[in-house]
């Protein structure tokens, strides 16, 4: 049987916190959950459609950091507060894939950190 050995390559969490904001993995990046903060750290105001931009927006930054783009991202897989706010979700997120969707899970859950409306996370390959 042969084996393979990847290199792991972890992205410290520029807040500080203890995770990694992204791992790659050989040409894939896994990235940790985004909610939809600012520079400042405060969630970004007006529903769940400015938090969703956010969220995006701050995923696009990573990924650009790590080599990769929103046309490289594979998988998402979106938290939700409340369930009923996914049309909404879907209006901004949209905005971020000029050509083809990633695959992509959506799911109701009880609470977030920092009372988001939403997080976001997501897998994309580095070319």
């Amino acid at each position: 049987m042969k084996t393979y050995v990847e290199e792991v390559q972890h992205y410290p969490s520029s807040s500080g916190s203890p995770f990694s904001e992204a791992v790659r993995v050989g040409n894939m990046l896994y990235l940790a959950g985004q909610v939809g903060t600012d520079t400042t750290g405060k969630l970004a105001q007006g529903g769940i459609g400015p938090e969703t931009e956010q969220a995006m927006t701050n995923i696009a930054a990573v990924l650009k950091k790590c080599g990769s783009s929103m046309s490289d991202v594979v998988e998402v897989t979106v938290a939700l507060i409340d369930i009923n706010d996914w049309p909404a979700m879907n209006t901004a997120y949209s905005r971020f894939f000029k050509k083809h969707y990633p695959a992509r899970t959506a799911y109701a859950v009880k609470d977030l950190v920092m009372d988001a409306r939403v997080e976001i996370t997501c897998k994309a390959v580095v070319r």
